[in-house]
């Protein structure tokens, strides 16, 4: 068993300009797993960069209201959405709502800098 508490994973400014928190990482906690999990925040009024990743992802959203651009298709987000990015897909996250927007983001195979590229 590997426990973890987001409290005492360090908060850091991603390229894209979201706050992540690494919860699991298999580079680094030794974890049998393909993927990565992230827990990420967004201020009112803020947007994330445009980005595309190698990767997949998958997003879940726990709190806040926005909208996430995935190769121009726009949907909205709330509590409760989860949505799956292709290998590939262009994205972005417009936080629409007065208070933060709270995700957990899901990348698999687990998220490399290099098979990150930002697009603005």
């Amino acid at each position: 068993m590997f426990k973890v508490t987001l409290a005492d994973r360090p908060e850091f400014l991603a390229g894209d300009e979201t706050r992540l928190r690494e919860i699991f990482h298999p580079a680094k906690h030794r974890l049998s797993l393909n993927y990565s999990l992230a827990h990420g925040t967004l201020p009112p009024g803020h947007c994330s960069k445009r980005h595309a990743l190698v990767s997949s992802e998958v997003y879940y959203f726990i709190s806040g209201m926005g909208r996430l651009t995935v190769n121009d298709q726009v949907t909205l987000v709330e509590p409760g959405t989860t949505i799956y990015v292709p290998p590939g897909g262009q994205q972005f996250l417009d936080n629409t709502g007065d208070t933060d927007i709270e995700f957990l983001c899901l990348v698999d195979p687990a998220w490399r800098m290099e098979d990150e590229t930002i697009l603005e």
